[in-house]
């Protein structure tokens, strides 16, 4: 058995490789053939007999041309990425955000990649149960909150309920809409990628076992596998809570009715994200959490979150834990550590979530994981073994949609004989709150864990023109920034469209700014991104003393 890869010139779309590939498959000897139109190249396993001109003349007779890919010369510009891609089969557990920029990215670089998915829908948490639906649930309720609650005069309020079922059926229908355009249609216009469905484990470090949902078993063997399996919520060990019908995020965001009572355990970006979501669409809202609100972010946004919630409603029980849970007729009983009992009609678990890699066999591929199943790996997404990565929730970085994404691009890369390291020196995140949760750098404590001088200003938004344009003054901004040199740490931003505020952020920590020259430069007035500009200012002015749009 031999393997061969050319470069094909000649074809104008996708169909024309499937049809390609269609007349090398039909040749005698040829056992594979695997053609990529985004690439231009066919992959072809054959006997050792068919000899490379039998398989051009069949390339000819389809009405394209090849050439045989020898060195970095005879690649075609499409597949001259910088990586040793070409030959090599990529098996992928999973179909997320890394699970499918990994197969692009290695699809590129010349490799035959196979996905291997579980799950009825292909595409992970973000698109299905994760950022798509959430966000369009959370701006729905955000609309509906400020139909009954806008400070305009002279505009009416309404406090009509909401359509919950219309609600979930355009969110569903705009996930199906997403998840076709970015995952299906990538799987039907890439031949170079196949699905097989099943539940994946290792047999050994090159070797998957497959079981599918009738129980029928496949081996797959790979020079590369890359884990991508995601993770799912993390359910307390609170006494009853196993017996009851609890929400998780995935049920709260197709739940058709909207409950009379909403009982939220967990404290930071999921619990808070769905249980203000729930309490604007109308549900009496409690939160119950071990801790306070986003407890790993600076004190100042939590402190502040709880004068939001509080003033939405929401009832807090901070510093609290459950110690059981009880479901009769229809209603459950919450007992807390205090001895204090919360009714509700729902129930929401959002503590947190655990690596789904539990099912894998690791140890028969040799790959470690820490104390939470998560597998260690390192900037180059590699794992303990040298021919399995992986990327995304299933490993020890950070659990972001666009984190795992980078992380299967580069695993891909370093897959086909390349070296990307993932850097997550400057890594900005949003909570989908209102207002909004937003932060790069170091906070003032954490600079100061690292041993750096540091100093902070706070801007609170009823200086920044455009929060009070928008009457909405509730939150800050805050620069974090090294001494003497002024050089910007870190941004920790509470405001309506926060998420839009710290990419800005980001971009000056990239560049090594200062305070001076984040205060320098030009900002278009009555954006919420002058704020950062009106914080850099206050490291040496008192911006109060300003005019509206003085430089």
């Amino acid at each position: 058995m031999r393997q061969q890869t050319f470069s094909i010139t000649g074809m104008t779309c996708s169909d024309c490789a499937t049809r390609l590939e269609a007349a090398l498959k039909a040749l005698d000897g040829v056992r594979r053939a695997s053609v990529s139109f985004s690439s231009r190249t066919a992959r072809i396993e054959a006997d050792d007999n068919v000899i490379d001109r039998a398989l051009i003349d069949a390339v000819s007779a389809a009405g394209f041309d090849a050439a045989v890919i020898t060195d970095d010369a005879a690649t075609p510009p499409q597949a001259r990425t910088g990586g040793g891609g070409a030959g090599l089969h990529i098996a992928i557990i999973g179909s997320g955000s890394a699970a499918f920029a990994a197969a692009i990215k290695a699809a590129e670089r010349g490799a035959r990649v196979t996905i291997i998915e579980s799950a009825e829908v292909i595409g992970g948490t973000c698109v299905n149960i994760g950022c798509v639906p959430s966000k369009i649930l959370i701006r729905g309720a955000h609309i509906a909150h400020l139909q009954r609650h806008h400070p305009f005069a002279g505009v009416a309020h309404t406090d009509q309920p909401v359509d919950r079922q219309a609600m979930v059926a355009q969110q569903q229908a705009w996930v199906d809409k997403l998840r076709l355009a970015k995952y299906e249609r990538i799987l039907e216009s890439n031949p170079a990628i196949t699905t097989l469905r099943g539940q994946a484990r290792f047999a050994d470090p090159q070797t998957l076992i497959v079981t599918d949902r009738q129980g029928h078993e496949q081996t797959l063997h790979a020079d590369r596998i890359l884990i991508a399996t995601g993770a799912r919520p993390l359910i307390p060990a609170v006494p009853g809570l196993a017996e009851t019908p609890y929400w998780t995020s995935t049920e709260a965001l197709v739940a058709g009715q909207l409950p009379e009572h909403l009982v939220v355990l967990g404290g930071s970006v999921v619990a808070l994200e769905l249980a203000q979501a729930f309490r604007y669409l109308g549900a009496a809202v409690t939160i119950v959490t071990r801790s306070t609100l986003l407890a790993r972010e600076d004190p100042a946004i939590g402190a502040q979150l709880v004068r939001q919630f509080a003033a939405d409603g929401i009832a807090l029980h901070l510093h609290t834990t459950a110690t059981a849970v009880h479901h009769r007729q229809g209603r459950f009983q919450i007992t807390l550590h205090n001895g204090e009992q919360l009714d509700a009609d729902r129930l929401l678990v959002a503590t947190g979530r655990q690596p789904n890699t539990d099912t894998l066999q690791l140890e028969k591929a040799g790959v470690h994981t820490d104390e939470r199943g998560a597998i260690v790996v390192d900037d180059r997404l590699r794992t303990s073994q040298p021919d399995v990565f992986a990327a995304g929730d299933c490993t020890n970085r950070p659990q972001y949609v666009y984190v795992a994404a980078a992380a299967g691009t580069r695993a891909a890369v370093n897959m086909t004989g390349g070296d990307q390291a993932l850097d997550l020196s400057i890594l900005p995140a949003v909570v989908f709150t209102h207002p909004q949760v937003a932060t790069v750098g170091l906070t003032e404590d954490q600079a100061a864990a690292q041993g750096l001088q540091a100093e902070s200003r706070t801007l609170d938004l009823d200086n920044v023109p455009r929060a009070i344009a928008n009457m909405e003054t509730a939150g800050f901004i805050k620069l974090v920034a090294e001494t003497p040199s002024g050089r910007l740490l870190g941004c920790q931003v509470l405001a309506p469209e926060g998420g839009e505020i710290i990419q800005t952020a980001a971009l000056a920590l990239r560049n090594r700014m200062t305070v001076t020259e984040l205060a320098e430069q030009l900002f278009p007035y009555l954006t919420m991104a002058e704020g950062l500009k009106l914080c850099a200012q206050t490291f040496f002015k008192d911006v109060s003393q300003l005019s509206c749009c003085a430089g």
